[in-house]
Formats: C-alpha cells, sequence, structure tokens
C-alpha cells in the first residue's frame, strides 16, 4: 500500500503545483446548480448558493462514498493543496497592503491601489470569498468521506494523519476568511447539491470560529501535533512544508480570543501551544532555537560604513527543511503563468519580477522607514570589558540608520533602458524570490509566543525573547524570581534546557566566537545591535524601598506588571515590522493590538493612516476611503452576503 501511495503522488505531482488536467478523469463537479439560485437568505443566516460556480469544480472527490485507500486520500489531500494556491497571493497582500508599511506606486493594478486605500468594490480581484469556501468545501468532503477507522497490519491508522492535516488547514483557512470579513457563514458539512448551496447556514465571528475550531483540533493535537503526510518532494518542494502544523494553528486561534475577549485563560493557551511546537518540532529531545543571525557595526569604526555579523538572512527566501531551518509553511506555487497558479508577488515586490516591465507595485512606506531608523543601535567595543557605543542617525548609509534588516532585505535604485535611454527607478524587497508563498516560519512563532506571554500577564518573560533569548538560565534568573507561586507553576511549563539552547553572548560578540552550542539571541539583536546592554531598551522596574523583603518585592513587581505589558506589547509590534516586514502579517498584528486598545478604532486609524509618515498622518486619513476608527470599517463584505455592517 505504501509504495501504491508513492507511484500515485508521483503521477499526480502537478496537482500540489496547479496543474488541473492531472485531475479531470476523476473529478466530479459539485454545487453545478448555483447559477441556476435564485433565492436570497437574510443577513443574519446565509446560503452559499453565492460561494459555488458551475465552472469553478469547486470540489475534487472520487465517485465512491468513501475514501479507503490511500491513493483516494493522496488525490483528494493535493485536491486541497491545490485549492490553497487560489487564496496564497492574497494571504500576504490582504495582510500587509492594508497596514503601515508599505505603499503602492502609480504602476500597481486598480484592484491593488483600492485595497490600499480601502475601496474595496464586490468585482476586486482579491475579494473572492468563494476561493476561501472552496478550500473549506474541499476539507469538509474529506473528513466527512475519509475512514478514519480503517487500521494497517500494525493496528495504526491508515488516515489519521491526512484526517488531522485537513483539520488543520481548514481551521487556518476559516480564520483567514474571518478576520478579512469579520462574519462569516459556517459550513463544516459538504456542499454537493442545490439543496445543500440553498440552505442558511449561521454568521460566524471571529470568536466563534475560534472557539469551535480550538475544540475541533485540540483532541488531534497530542498524537498528531507533529505526524504530517510524507509526501516526500513535489516539484522540488519538500511535502512536509506544505502542512499547517496544529500546534501553530491553535495557537493563532487563542491569540485572536484573547485579542477579542481579553480572556487571560486564551493567551496562556496560545503561549503553551506556540512552546509545544518549538518544542516538538524536531522530535523529542530536540531544540529549534532562535538561531544566531544578526548584523551590526564594526567596533571602533570610524567611518560607520562597516558590517560584521553572523549567520545568512536567506532565511526569508529559503525553504530549506532542516531541524533548524526557518521555514514553516508555504503554499507552493506554479512556476510559469500558463499552469494556473501562478503567484505574483514577486511581480508586485520587486523591478526583477519577470513580468512587470521592471515597474514595481509595492513600495516600503515613509512609516517602514522611521520605524527602522528610529531604533537605537547598540555596539560594543572588541575588548574585555566591552564599551558601549549607539551607531549616528545621520551620515550613513540609506536604510543603515537604526535597524539593519531593513537594509538586508530592501534595495532601490534605478536602470537605463537600452533603447531609449530612459531611466527607471528600481526596487527589490528580497523576500519574494520565489515561487511559492510563505505563510509561517521560526522568527514569527517565537514573536507570537512572546505577545502572548505578555498578554497573559509575563511582560518579563516576553521581553525575554526579544532581548536575550530563551533558556532554562534566563527563565531562572529573570523571570520566575519575580512571579507569583501561582504565576510560576505556568512558567515552569516552558521547558529550554540550557543544553539544547546556547546563549549568543557579549563575549561570543567581541571575540568572534561561533564554537560550541551557541544558538539563541534575542530577537531585536538580529539588527538592531547588542540589546541586553542598550540602555534604550529596557524593561520598567519598579523603585524598592531600602528595606524591602521578597514578599514586598514580588508585590511591586506584580503591581507594575500592567505598566509592563503597556510597554512590551508595543516592542512587540514594532519587533514584527523590523522582523517580518513585507510578509503579510502586519494588518492583523495591527488589528490585535488595536483591539486590546481602550479605543481600538482610534488605535488602528492611528497606525494605518501614519503610513506615509506621522505629518502626513491627516492627508492619509483623507485619501482612505473608509474611516477606520469604525472598526466596521477594517473588514471586506462582498455583495451583502459576507462581511460586517
Amino acid at each position: 500500500m505504501i509504495q501504491k501511495l508513492k507511484n500515485k503522488i508521483r503521477s499526480a505531482r502537478r496537482l500540489c503545483c496547479g496543474v488541473a488536467a492531472a485531475l479531470k478523469p476523476a473529478r466530479q463537479l459539485c454545487c453545478g446548480v448555483a447559477a441556476a439560485l435564485t433565492a436570497v437568505a437574510p443577513f443574519a443566516l446565509a446560503s452559499c448558493s453565492d460561494f459555488f460556480e458551475r465552472e469553478s469544480e469547486q470540489v475534487i472527490f472520487t465517485d465512491k462514498e468513501h475514501l479507503t485507500n490511500a491513493t483516494d486520500s493522496a488525490y483528494s489531500v493535493l485536491g486541497i493543496l491545490n485549492k490553497l494556491q487560489a487564496i496564497a497571493d492574497r494571504t500576504i497582500l490582504l495582510g500587509e497592503v492594508r497596514g503601515d508599511l508599505v505603499d503602492v506606486t502609480a504602476t500597481a493594478n486598480s484592484d491593488l491601489r483600492d485595497l490600499a486605500l480601502f475601496n474595496v468594490g464586490d468585482d476586486n480581484r482579491y475579494n473572492v470569498p468563494r476561493d476561501y469556501y472552496a478550500v473549506i468545501n474541499n476539507c469538509n468532503y474529506f473528513i466527512a468521506h475519509a475512514d478514519t477507522a480503517l487500521k494497517n497490519n500494525r493496528n495504526d491508522y491508515i488516515f489519521m494523519k491526512e484526517f488531522a492535516a485537513v483539520k488543520a488547514i481548514r481551521a487556518w483557512t476559516y480564520l483567514q476568511l474571518v478576520t478579512n470579513y469579520g462574519n462569516v457563514p459556517f459550513v463544516t458539512d459538504p456542499i454537493l447539491t442545490k439543496q445543500d448551496a440553498e440552505k442558511d447556514y449561521p454568521m460566524y465571528g471571529i470568536e466563534q470560529i475560534c472557539r469551535y475550531f480550538i475544540s475541533d483540533l485540540e483532541p488531534l493535537a497530542d498524537r498528531y501535533a507533529r505526524d504530517y503526510p510524507n509526501y516526500g518532494t513535489i516539484r522540488s518542494v519538500d511535502s512536509r512544508l506544505l502542512w499547517f502544523p496544529i500546534n501553530i494553528v491553535l495557537g493563532d486561534l487563542n491569540l485572536w480570543l484573547g485579542s477579542v475577549t481579553a480572556s487571560n485563560a486564551a493567551y496562556r493557551e496560545a503561549a503553551l501551544r506556540y512552546y509545544k511546537y518549538i518544542s516538538q518540532r524536531n522530535g523529542d529531545n530536540s531544540y529549534y532555537a532562535t538561531g544566531v543571525t544578526l548584523r551590526t557595526w564594526q567596533p571602533g569604526s570610524t567611518n560607520w560604513l562597516s558590517l560584521r555579523g553572523w549567520g545568512s538572512y536567506d532565511q526569508f527566501s529559503s525553504e530549506n527543511v532542516s531541524n533548524q531551518g526557518e521555514m514553516i509553511t508555504l503554499i507552493a506555487g506554479d512556476s510559469i503563468r500558463a499552469e494556473g497558479n501562478y503567484s505574483e508577488l514577486r511581480n508586485l515586490f520587486t523591478s526583477s519580477g519577470a513580468n512587470n516591465d521592471g515597474h514595481v507595485s509595492i513600495l516600503p512606506s515613509q512609516n517602514m522607514f522611521d520605524i527602522s531608523a528610529a531604533q537605537e543601535h547598540c555596539c560594543v567595543t572588541n575588548s574585555t570589558t566591552p564599551d558601549v557605543y549607539y551607531a549616528p542617525k545621520t551620515g550613513l548609509p540609506e536604510f543603515y540608520a537604526g535597524d539593519l534588516r531593513l537594509a538586508q532585505i530592501y534595495s532601490n535604485g534605478y536602470r537605463i533602458d537600452g533603447s531609449t535611454g530612459e531611466r527607471f527607478e528600481t526596487s527589490y524587497i528580497y523576500k519574494y524570490s520565489s515561487q511559492n508563498v510563505h505563510i509561517y516560519r521560526r522568527m514569527m512563532v517565537y514573536l507570537r509566543m512572546a505577545e502572548a506571554l505578555n498578554m497573559a500577564g509575563f511582560p518579563r518573560m516576553a521581553f525575554q525573547i526579544l532581548a536575550n533569548g530563551l533558556n532554562n538560565t534566563t527563565i531562572k534568573e529573570n523571570v520566575i524570581p519575580f512571579c507569583s507561586q501561582s504565576d510560576s507553576v505556568f512558567v515552569s511549563q516552558f521547558d529550554f534546557p540550557d543544553t539544547r539552547y546556547g546563549l549568543f553572548t557579549v563575549e561570543n560578540l567581541v571575540t568572534n566566537q561561533t564554537t560550541g552550542l551557541i544558538n539563541t539571541i534575542g530577537i531585536h539583536t538580529r539588527g538592531s545591535g547588542w540589546t541586553p546592554l542598550n540602555e534604550y531598551y529596557q524593561l520598567p522596574e519598579p523603585v524598592y524601598p531600602e528595606e524591602c523583603t521578597l514578599a514586598d518585592s514580588v508585590a511591586l513587581q506584580q503591581a507594575l506588571v500592567p505598566t509592563q505589558q503597556t510597554f512590551v506589547d508595543s516592542l512587540i509590534l514594532n519587533e514584527g515590522a523590523l522582523e517580518l516586514a513585507f510578509e503579510g502579517t502586519r494588518y492583523y498584528d495591527l488589528m490585535r493590538y488595536a483591539l486590546r486598545q481602550s479605543n481600538p478604532g482610534a488605535a488602528m486609524a492611528e497606525y494605518v493612516y501614519a503610513r506615509k509618515g506621522k505629518s502626513l498622518r491627516d492627508a492619509m486619513r483623507g485619501e482612505i476611503q473608509k474611516d477606520l476608527t469604525n472598526p466596521n470599517n477594517w473588514y471586506l463584505q462582498w455583495n451583502g452576503k459576507i462581511g460586517l455592517k
């Protein structure tokens, strides 16, 4: 059976990369009668007839009642991965273009410009909810029809890996859908007939979606959180990168639930789920440290033009699946447009795109430059007792003031047309060199764990992730002494053994030492210099009286937690901009941050309207078509059937 599965996967490889022709012999069309549907359901409930069309070939499945063999199972799962390709680019663009870190150019298509200005109509190419429901319906079909009771001769369940993987994909897709539309028709049974499509389905918001899928995935997490289908290499893509890890999806669901309900329990669960992914990614007794990748100024440099660094920043585009590889999840794309699921991101984010005539559509915003330049870059001298100094803010090459990560992944310039002699401005965002769309990576998981820990009441532990990196020594010395007894019990669940998580120290920095176990660093140090000694990057501390008992000091620390949480929340939001810029997470990070503020609408508007720089905030407010102080305007709508009113 295993060999048959391998043979089937080889024959169906092109499916994952969007070649639908390979599926036609066994494909059936679902919801083919949608064009004849005319009934409109009330808005409180919604029919799904508008989300399915005859031509869209929504569901890929066999003509059997159940999926009872490996061939059918692999065929259906690869069909789901095929449907994900339709929403791949949108996942990035909806999460980035509406935020504050990018601007669109005059050469951008009108739909992209409208998206940036919150002027999205029903016919906008980025506003197609039926593509999400195509994924969901295929998942629903697989979940309903896979024979999960079937076992092999070793008494192992044959299809449970696929079953768990598909459930995680469905949960992730619903989360994308609801965070973009705010209120969505909720369907968990496959829609296969006209009658199914015409049923009235309940409308679910973010809280309801999160609660449902937390309950749906939790029973699978212990057994299948790290046990996924292995289909080998599919068109040069390792199939291990095609799955959505259950613990990360559960972390995201709980993080959003905490943000919309202010639930401390949800934040704690989110932090634990991210930790479980990190601690279990590579099996028992494994590690998945932050790595040591940083850029800083050469100590003692007089002209501030000499950089030094450790590690390689190609992790943004690397699709390596080593134990310490940065990439976790991607959606595979086609290499040429003719194959049907070609990602346009390279053509939108960089002048070197194969199909944009050198005309870039998306540029870093002024606000992105401002955030990067505002960081105090802390340097240390090359000596036994290092001296601390700070890089200047002026007189440096472009993008080199403050944090150096922007300079690592962005450059601009010009080119001369060989025929006309005309000069064209060029722009390169080096995160987009692959045909595949990246969804999850290691630093993203660490930053979300920090966000969850901070909002769960552990700002000191979250700060360690940013400033020093986590291992058991930093937790023991910098976190546990400041916790109450009950909080210490929670923190003790996070185990980062020093024998697997070796801190990169200032001694390593000044002596260029790279031998031994050195694999952990504070995320802010990756671009802003040696953060542990940065006087401008310190957690607020209480003022202790001269005579202070241990109990008194803990009480003072606990009283300061809300202040520290507010401070660290802002640091994490900034760190997300510095580390994850242009990767499609910013708008959602802003949403969660705003939801935690006393006036969410004002907080969201404050950031998005600052896209062109704070001095032009009022001009941006006039240019954007929606009033973002009204949270309902954060979301898309489509034909009155989906979205908030």
